[in-house]
């Protein structure tokens, strides 16, 4: 793709989440949603390949059905109430409103589309989808956290907890796995979301920074499947093993990253009377914790036996300064968390 194009396309993405982060009016967050979906539109089919165009073919299907039930749900809020501010919607609007930014975010059940349309995009692009795309309609949810119907959130939760471990077990293929992670976590997130918006917007963000992390790493190591990622031990070992350590952050075991945001979430939940919730959303997660640690075993316990151990095949493949900083960050702050939170 000639790079002025992919410049004007990315530029196009950071207006557009401005746009939606920076209005109080229904309107103008939907317009930036979908000057977001259009301008990711071409990035995805830079390389016309037919999984690419299906992909594209479906994000657009899902993102368009998802906006026009936010459209249609912000003008009946705005015949009800007179107003088009985000922080007042109306009790019949609230949850078709919050059901289509979930849609928007790949929340089960309606999660179909993400997995199939990470597969078939490039790697850098699945990051863009993955992180950037989801930060929109995340503070959309956080600004309308207080109206949202905690049994809705609850549910959706769960649920995208349970999806998210149960996909990701048969799963050989990195940005499948990524897809059901994100499915996973979102899940996290949205439990939390009606009773302490602060932790879903900590957990959010640590959820951006391992995902960023993981999908940097394997861009480096230029794989797409965990077989590559196992035989890459004599290319790069140092980056190998930080891959293991971001997939045992991402299932969240201390001490590293991913650990403190489930805690924390465990013991909101906990302190809020939702026992039952606590335990069936502690007894989903070793489903993922189940295909991580399996994951973990391949990368690193089985070696290809036609892969040589002498140091003279050793590739150079030299990780990034931001790289680095990345994977650093997505290991070792757990320390930090009273700091972050109390920011």
């Amino acid at each position: 793709m000639n790079p002025i194009a992919t410049m004007m396309f990315l530029t196009s993405l950071a207006i557009g989440t401005t746009i939606t982060l920076s209005s109080h009016h229904w309107l103008l967050a939907w317009i930036g949603l979908e000057i977001n979906t259009l301008a990711l539109l071409p990035i995805m089919t830079k390389t016309p390949h037919p999984r690419a165009i299906e992909a594209a073919t479906k994000y657009f299907l899902t993102q368009a059905t998802a906006s026009a039930l936010m459209l249609f749900s912000c003008l009946i809020n705005a015949m009800q109430t007179g107003e088009w501010d985000i922080n007042t919607p109306s009790n019949l609007t609230t949850n078709s409103l919050s059901i289509a930014i979930m849609m928007k975010l790949g929340l089960a059940p309606m999660h179909f589309w993400l997995p199939e349309v990470l597969q078939g995009i490039p790697l850098m692009t699945g990051l863009i989808l993955s992180t950037w795309q989801k930060i929109p309609p995340m503070i959309l949810l956080l600004q309308i956290s207080h109206s949202v119907n905690l049994n809705l959130t609850v549910i959706v939760g769960l649920t995208s907890v349970l999806i998210g471990g149960w996909g990701g077990i048969g799963q050989t293929q990195i940005r499948k796995i990524m897809a059901f992670s994100s499915i996973g976590h979102l899940g996290w997130i949205i439990t939390i979301l009606k009773l302490n918006p602060q932790l879903s917007l900590f957990n959010f963000i640590l959820y951006v920074v391992m995902t960023t992390a993981m999908f940097l790493s394997v861009i480096t190591l230029s794989t797409t499947k965990m077989s590559q990622i196992s035989t890459s031990w004599t290319k790069n070992p140092a980056l190998t093993t930080t891959i293991m350590l971001i997939l045992l952050s991402l299932a969240g075991l201390p001490p590293l990253t991913g650990f403190p945001p489930k805690l924390l979430i465990i013991m909101e939940l906990i302190k809020q009377n939702m026992l039952i919730s606590a335990t069936l959303i502690m007894l989903a997660s070793l489903l993922t914790l189940f295909f991580y640690l399996r994951l973990t075993y391949i990368i690193t316990l089985t070696l290809s036996p036609n892969t040589h151990n002498s140091t003279i095949w050793r590739t150079a493949t030299k990780p990034s300064l931001v790289l680095t900083i990345i994977n650093t960050m997505a290991l070792t702050l757990l320390p930090l968390t009273p700091t972050i939170l109390f920011m």
